[in-house]
């Protein structure tokens, strides 16, 4: 097993769940472009890697994306290969890393377009990347997976909440609808759970619905076959954030997921085309 299949095994991602899709090279490569995104954010997100080694290794990714590896290992190789097949500018790649690169420090957002410009960098670049790699030919699928990743990122948000506090107090909700809702930065870390936390939450989730909806609007014809990855996850994520509005956001207490045999049945239709 190559390293970067080993590394998407272990993730056991909703991503990950949903290659099973593609034909068997895009997958393949799908698996190696996960298995990247999985590195740059350990380097972000992993506390007991200490600082300096986070920050030279994402420094790393960036220089030998920009300029080349002077000696590549296995999956450094593997993500050049990638780039040159399908033609990836490297700019989504260096946006990618340098938003993880903004995560080493606990975050905080004073504003929605703060936040929007961060969610495209660890989210809609991704996309970015993918769509490249699955094959896609019309422009809107740029526009389809910069949407989607806008709603993909701020779904994660809104249930990783509990998880993002306890990695260094990450607040990621702009502190300007903090005022809005007149709920405090204060009260989150206390994990007050009340109606104006409920309002707040809600008006996210309105805004990632947008961004599902926008995503579904641009989703074209001739590339419907080649997005059926793509699809499955903005399925799943859509009934993550539906099942968490249906509970007025009650992620203090659990960590919103769906079952094996929800996400599979998704999956199916997906495949189907449904």
């Amino acid at each position: 097993m190559s390293s970067a299949q080993e590394i998407t095994r272990k993730a056991k991602s909703n991503l990950a769940f949903a290659l099973s899709c593609l034909p068997k090279q895009r997958k393949k490569d799908m698996v190696i472009f996960y298995a990247f995104c999985r590195v740059i954010d350990d380097f972000a997100d992993d506390l007991e890697i200490p600082y300096q080694e986070r920050l030279s290794g994402l420094n790393q990714w960036a220089q030998g994306i920009e300029h080349g590896f002077a000696n590549p290992d296995e999956l450094q190789q593997e993500v050049m290969q990638i780039i040159e097949r399908y033609s990836i500018p490297k700019q989504p790649f260096l946006d990618l890393i340098d938003g993880c690169m903004s995560d080493l420090d606990p975050q905080h957002f004073e504003t929605w377009e703060d936040l929007q410009r961060y969610t495209y960098q660890v989210a809609s670049c991704v996309g970015i990347i993918s769509i490249r790699i699955f094959g896609c030919i019309h422009p809107d699928s740029e526009k389809y997976a910069t949407a989607l990743g806008h709603a993909l990122q701020l779904t994660n948000i809104l249930r990783d909440i509990e998880e993002d506090l306890s990695k260094g107090d990450r607040i990621y909700l702009p502190k300007q609808d903090f005022a809005r809702y007149q709920y405090s930065e204060q009260e989150l870390q206390a994990h007050i759970h009340n109606k104006q936390f409920v309002n707040m939450m809600n008006a996210h989730a309105d805004r990632a619905e947008a961004f599902y909806q926008e995503a579904i609007s641009y989703l074209r014809e001739e590339d419907a076959k080649a997005l059926r990855a793509a699809e499955a996850m903005r399925r799943i994520y859509h009934r993550l954030l539906t099942k968490m509005r249906a509970d007025k956001f009650q992620v203090f207490a659990q960590r919103y997921s769906l079952s094996k045999a929800r996400k599979t049945s998704i999956l199916i239709s997906s495949l189907l085309g449904k």
